[in-house]
């Protein structure tokens, strides 16, 4: 069955319909300012970010798909929180219309304040102990044969979540032995022993983002520390080498092309298996502001660029998002580490 439950952390991005005039796919009466203000009273103080209009290579169509709506029902129904709309992601109508829903576990609001982030920002509710049998439930009822889960961050517990995300992944196994699963974790920074429990829970593919390059972080993501989080991953491959690694960054931010080269070797050296890159879009006026819009020839190019560099695979265009087509990119992952492992063979024969 190809329905999947996929969690894309905290993605940016705005919704934009083509022919039509813009509107935000998460989508109360208020206008954008004070939208901004109701999700994220620190960004409230700051000047207004105009939004730029969006290029045709990147505006999507309104989701009028009747399975869109099913499946918003049907996250409804489960009283399950989609990151599609917490996070205004610009695929939801393509994903919604295929039964691709999304979800985040342990809640809606987070710890931290990126300034491209689109999820509230506040005080967390306390943790829901039933989540992980719901999870699995969920997954076990739609026959799922890849699913991806991630989180908000969640720096006022003790483990950063940590013990949450391996229940999940136990409760997973448990209940859909033959489903692969994926996380999208938080970086658990200053949170000792976390990263174990999670590897030791063995995840098929642990995907954490970098978002940005080095020199951008004290503006785009404040409460990060890039090289905690490339260790982070680096640290994954040491536990555990047969666990995919997996990580993002967006562009559009202001970064240099000489920068996002440098990450990703930095990315290699830390034995990252899969690259993603995508557009940033701005998700209100009180976030940080597209410095351009890619085209997706300098998209083709990073491609290029990262394949040439060892990545086993590679997705980067506009609309990439970390979970886009994770089902399908599991299944190219692990062919690709069978060709080279293959190739490897041959050659020491």
């Amino acid at each position: 069955m190809s329905q999947r439950i996929l969690v894309d952390h905290r993605s940016g991005g705005a919704l934009s319909v083509a022919g039509a005039i813009e509107v935000p796919a998460v989508a109360p009466a208020a206008e954008p300012a004070e939208r901004a203000a109701l999700r994220h009273p620190e960004k409230a103080h700051r000047p207004d970010n105009p939004i730029k209009r969006k290029p045709e290579w990147i505006r999507v169509k309104a989701p009028t798909h009747p399975i869109y709506h099913e499946t918003r029902e049907l996250m409804r129904d489960n009283k399950l929180v989609t990151v599609c709309e917490e996070a205004a992601c610009p695929n939801i109508g393509e994903c919604w219309s295929q039964r691709h829903a999304t979800m985040m576990i342990m809640g809606e609001i987070c710890t931290r304040a990126c300034s491209f982030c689109n999820i509230t920002t506040g005080l967390p509710k306390a943790l829901d102990h039933d989540e992980p049998r719901r999870v699995a439930e969920a997954v076990a009822k739609l026959g799922l044969r890849h699913v991806v889960i991630t989180s908000v961050d969640r720096d006022d517990l003790r483990d950063g979540g940590a013990a949450h995300f391996a229940a999940v992944i136990r409760s997973i196994r448990a209940a859909a032995p033959d489903t692969t699963i994926e996380i999208l974790t938080p970086d658990f920074l200053r949170k000792d022993g976390a990263l174990e429990v999670v590897v030791e829970a063995k995840p098929d593919v642990f995907n954490h983002n970098l978002e940005t390059v080095p020199k951008l972080y004290p503006t785009i993501r404040p409460g990060a520390r890039y090289f905690h989080s490339l260790r982070l991953l680096d640290r994954v491959k040491q536990l555990d080498p047969m666990i995919f690694t997996k990580s993002g960054i967006m562009v559009g931010l202001g970064e240099e092309r000489i920068e996002v080269l440098q990450v990703m070797d930095d990315m290699r050296a830390a034995e990252i298996d899969f690259l993603t890159i995508g557009q940033y879009l701005q998700p209100t006026v009180k976030h940080a502001a597209v410095d351009r819009f890619v085209e997706p020839a300098e998209f083709a190019d990073y491609a290029a660029m990262a394949r040439s560099k060892g990545f086993l695979l590679v997705s980067a265009t506009p609309l990439t998002r970390s979970s886009y087509h994770a089902d399908r990119d599991f299944a190219a992952l692990r062919s690709a580490r069978e060709a080279k492992l293959g190739a490897s063979t041959a050659r020491s024969i």
